[in-house]
């Protein structure tokens, strides 16, 4: 039996996870505990004994445009320093391998409509602002750590979707559901379902994996279509008007949540494939499990 500690109490993908686990499929395959990271007492557990630590803790990426010096310093203490100093408790304490959430912002953000932004094993990292810089730093801070009695994983995943989480796609899910138009843009982004998320960090721990590896699912997805098929469903119809893109490009000029939604961030699907399937679910198939 795999033990596994997930530091980070009440998080979307952490609760996730928990729950595929405790599926029958797994049963007598793995004991699941979670910490919480607020505060200091997590400081006096004990981490012995686990095989591995799935790090959720984290502050999310919320802001647009200029923040304030005292939330840029959260980012860091949260998202780096809080990684860097779990990590080390759980190497001292004998843990075989610590599994970090990074994201896909370490690149920066999306690239503006009609502009292509595919992503390689060469892409050198290039974040936009503290919070991906914050992400960058956690894995800097992390690797020096790695060794083969201590193996750390950072998982660099796009946008993750499924029922109940945050971000974007809540908002596109709304907009599907009350819009009977929606703007045709030809755009290209990759995503992540919770389904195969949970399916992927499953396989880490299960092969005892070290690195950094790039999940996503197994097609790409262009904002329009995800639409259409979030309305569909619904048992609705979303007819995608296409000639608006001109519009799309000035509403970019006043607000980046356009080029967040409308714009392309891709990786290379030959960095996500892996010696075992983890994408249990194709987009079409995912989109309708969320919106059940």
């Amino acid at each position: 039996m795999k033990k596994i500690l997930i530091t980070g109490a009440n998080s979307y993908i952490g609760t996730s996870f928990a729950d595929y686990l405790a599926q029958p499929e797994f049963a007598g395959m793995y004991q699941v505990d979670t910490l919480d990271m607020i505060g200091d007492a997590w400081r006096s557990y004990d981490f012995s004994g686990y095989d591995a630590v799935y790090h959720v803790a984290g502050i999310a990426h919320s802001d647009n445009g200029k923040i304030s010096e005292e939330r840029a310093k959260l980012y860091y203490a949260v998202n780096t320093d809080l990684t860097v100093e779990c990590a080390k408790r759980a190497k001292e304490a004998g843990v075989k391998q610590f599994i970090f959430m990074s994201s896909a912002i370490v690149y920066g953000d999306s690239a503006p409509i009609g502009k292509e932004k595919l992503i390689t094993r060469e892409t050198p990292v290039n974040p936009a602002n503290c919070y991906g810089d914050s992400k960058v730093q956690a894995e800097n801070g992390l690797r020096p750590l790695d060794c083969d009695s201590f193996k750390v994983v950072i998982l660099r995943p796009p946008m993750i979707f499924g029922k109940g989480s945050k971000g974007n796609y809540p908002l596109l899910s709304k907009l599907a559901r009350k819009l009977p138009i929606f703007p045709k843009v030809k755009n290209c982004r990759s995503m992540l379902y919770i389904g195969n998320l949970v399916e992927f960090v499953r396989l880490m721990v299960e092969n005892g994996e070290q690195g950094t590896f790039w999940p996503q699912n197994p097609q790409y997805s262009n904002t329009s279509d995800v639409i259409a098929t979030i309305a569909k469903a619904h048992g609705k119809r979303c007819v995608l008007i296409p000639g608006l893109g001109w519009a799309l490009k000035l509403l970019a000029l006043a607000t980046g949540l356009v080029n967040k939604a409308f714009g392309n961030l891709a990786y290379d699907q030959t960095m996500s494939v892996y010696k075992e399937p983890y994408q249990k679910f194709s987009l079409q198939e995912a989109i309708e499990r969320t919106e059940r």
